[in-house]
């Protein structure tokens, strides 16, 4: 323990290396390494390092370094991305997470400004309420200011394995937010505990959080509605060639074919997983361009037999926005969309992808930036335009269907109507971007959706990781990166509302005010 102490009085001395140090090991609670006990105890040290700060631009900075390192290893993932296209130099990739790390960095910042306003008066207890608040409120902020970027927050270190969701179970009751900042509370504490070197208490406080995070997860129910989930493994870098469209249809439709039970069957590809254009209306030359037949009848029925009598399917597809441009029909724009085909090729009502990807759907400062050379990550020229927000899809026999594409799932409080509950969320996407360290972050952020909505959801992706998840963030089953095949089972039940299914974010805000009012009550209190 005098061990300790040194390191931690000489972490102290060099504030600035000790904050990006922190920063960088805060990170590595998330997947893929889930080492929770080392960033609980980063964060605590980032927290000390606020605490004893000589001024507040001091802190600032402080904040400002630890996010800095936090964000580019947990977006190291980004980086990938920049290899699958041919636009931009690779090497650019690897340049952009420092950059948007810059800008993510300043929430740690603001966190740390508002901790060391009045911390050098306050006890560590009240200084850990408060920070998690503060922690809370910025990591809010940073899900919608400049339309948000919501990935990896703190809370998800608190998320268990596949098989038990962890004190993630918590979310129901806080939003994810909250159990960020609860998460905080818990690092300060454990630091303070082992730097005046309380060991019994550490030893029990670190034994009730393994026990919270494997605790066994509550019995198992079944639902009715059967499913058949496809991962096709269809690898990035042929996605958009078209000479690859036939081949990949053909193995979507290999992986979909019924296997003999009755009833009604829901069957789901991915973002990305139809290359067609499946609606009329638009110029032929653009349904030549995707089809050996031209026809965007043909690639309806053929997708209606594929997945046979009493089936229908939920697929990614593109749609076009068609308008009139100097005499000549043109396409303007394009949209993400889920799209559901009956087995007689008939289509249902579409959702479009609201939160849109910058730099990846569309180009933001396109007239600016496109001079300078820079371009979007996904192939084509037209931006995505983006749809009007979470909606459920009433699918008849079939359930009604929560929609969320991609990386949508992401941003809590923003997956379901509120005010159309649906049975299940499904979430299609394409991973084949985002390397090692992108997919498992992804699938564990859309369990925790499952666990505050109390939905289960049900992703498919082109390249992993597919999952079925209950609405107690339970994985049911899933299917690794790079394997191509199907899962087939029936939807788990929803929960009734959670609190947070009733209350939204509006929740976890609450939860953030009272642990700064608390941690100024309390401080107020010892001084009188």
């Amino acid at each position: 323990m005098n061990r300790i102490g040194r390191i931690g009085d000489w972490l102290l001395a060099r504030p600035r290396l000790a904050a990006l140090l922190c920063g960088a090991l805060s990170a590595t609670g998330f997947p893929p390494l889930h080492l929770w006990p080392v960033a609980l105890l980063a964060m605590g040290g980032f927290i000390a390092l606020v605490r004893h700060a000589p001024d507040r631009k001091s802190a600032f900075v402080r904040g400002w370094l630890f996010g800095l390192a936090h964000f580019t290893l947990a977006n190291n993932w980004i980086a990938t991305a920049f290899t699958y296209q041919a636009e931009m130099p690779a090497w650019l990739g690897w340049l952009a997470v420092p950059l948007l790390s810059l800008y993510l960095a300043l929430y740690p910042a603001l966190a740390a400004l508002l901790v060391r306003l009045p911390a050098r008066d306050m006890g560590p207890g009240a200084v850990a309420c408060l920070a998690g608040g503060a922690w809370a409120l910025t990591e809010w902020l940073r899900s919608w200011v400049f339309t948000g970027y919501a990935w990896d927050p703190f809370g998800l270190v608190f998320l268990g394995p596949f098989d038990r969701p962890g004190l993630a179970a918590l979310l129901p009751w806080l939003g994810t937010y909250a159990l960020s900042g609860l998460a905080v509370v818990v690092a300060a504490l454990l630091l303070v505990l082992l730097r005046e070197r309380r060991l019994a208490a550490f030893a029990l406080a670190t034994g009730l959080l393994a026990a919270g995070m494997y605790w066994p997860a509550p019995a198992r129910e079944e639902g009715t509605l059967r499913f058949t989930l496809v991962q096709p493994d269809m690898r990035q870098e042929d996605l958009d060639n078209p000479a690859k469209f036939e081949e990949q249809f053909a193995r979507l439709a290999r992986l979909s074919l019924p296997r003999g039970a009755e009833g009604p069957r829901l069957v789901l590809w991915p973002e990305s997983g139809v290359p067609d254009y499946l609606r009329d209306g638009y110029p032929q030359r653009y349904y030549d361009q995707m089809t050996a037949a031209g026809n965007p009848g043909y690639a309806r029925w053929r997708i209606g037999r594929t997945i046979g009598e009493g089936s229908l399917l939920l697929t990614g597809a593109v749609d076009l926005e068609i308008e009139d441009v100097d005499g000549r029909e043109r396409a303007t724009g394009a949209y993400n969309a889920i799209t559901p085909v009956m087995a007689d090729g008939t289509l249902g009502e579409r959702y479009a992808k609201a939160h849109l990807v910058p730099f990846g759907e569309y180009l933001p400062l396109r007239s600016w930036l496109s001079p300078l050379g820079l371009t979007r990550l996904v192939a084509g020229t037209l931006d995505f335009i983006p749809g009007p927000g979470p909606r459920t899809l009433d699918l008849g026999r079939w359930g009604r269907a929560g929609a969320q594409i991609c990386y949508e799932i992401v941003f809590s409080g923003q997956v379901v109507d509120r005010g159309d509950r649906p049975d299940y969320i499904f979430n299609p996407s394409n991973d084949g971007w985002f390397g090692a360290w992108g997919p498992p972050q992804h699938l564990a952020q859309a369990r925790m959706r499952a666990i505050e909505e109390g939905l289960p959801v049900l992703r498919a992706t082109t390249t992993g990781i597919s999952a079925v998840i209950d609405a107690r963030g339970v994985v049911r089953d899933h299917l690794g990166m790079r394997v191509a095949g199907r899962l087939d089972g029936r939807v788990p039940p929803a929960q009734p509302p959670t609190p947070f299914a009733l209350f939204g974010n509006w929740l976890a805000m609450a939860w953030a005010l009272a642990l700064i009012a608390g941690s100024l009550v309390v401080t107020r209190w010892r001084a009188g």
